[in-house]
């Protein structure tokens, strides 16, 4: 439970990155490449909590053929965990064997729990696993994990709304802000 003043003294002093509109038309454009990619597979859109719920929700509103949702819930143990050690707080209930998986995030950072999330999907016998994000961080890293399908690139900064937060706010906003820099 945060201060609204202080969440509302971090928007004023945001910069805009991605209007509505821009994120809305990077979502439908997503949309129809998925579809050229997955349609007739029937596939299984996982969605990554809790940042992914938008992106996920509005993506799979565009998708005019069946699917089957479910979703994750995954943190990273600590910045410097070789191997990127993950803690599952939930697994997906649905079986992935055989399944051609779409994996739905809010943003590619560093790549390290995308890419351990794609490797333990495909470790459970997923036929085929793509990922679709939102955003892509233009932080200059080498990532262990390109994802297949991108909304939108950002900047390497703190960047929050549209699934992303910061300090637990405004992950509810349908455009893309970055702090101001200090």
């Amino acid at each position: 439970m945060g201060n609204d003043k202080s969440a509302e003294a971090l928007l004023a002093s945001a910069e805009l990155i991605h209007s509505a509109e821009t994120v809305r038309a990077a979502v439908s454009r997503v949309a129809a490449e998925v579809s050229e990619k997955l349609a007739g597979t029937h596939p299984l859109l996982l969605c990554v909590m809790s940042g992914g719920v938008p992106f996920a929700g509005q993506l799979m509103l565009q998708l005019d053929f069946p699917l089957d949702f479910d979703y994750l819930h995954v943190t990273r143990y600590g910045q410097d965990t070789a191997g990127g050690a993950l803690s599952w707080r939930s697994a997906p209930w649905t079986p992935v064997k055989g399944r051609t998986v779409l994996i739905v995030d809010d943003i590619l950072d560093e790549g390290v729990t995308l890419a351990a999330i794609r490797e333990r999907i495909l470790q459970q016998g997923a036929a085929a696993c793509y990922t679709a994000v939102a955003t892509d961080k233009e932080n200059g890293k080498q990532k262990p994990i390109a994802a297949d399908f991108v909304a939108l690139k950002v900047p390497d900064r703190f960047v929050f709304g549209f699934g992303m937060d910061a300090y637990g706010h405004w992950r509810n906003l349908p455009a893309i802000y970055a702090m101001k820099e200090a």
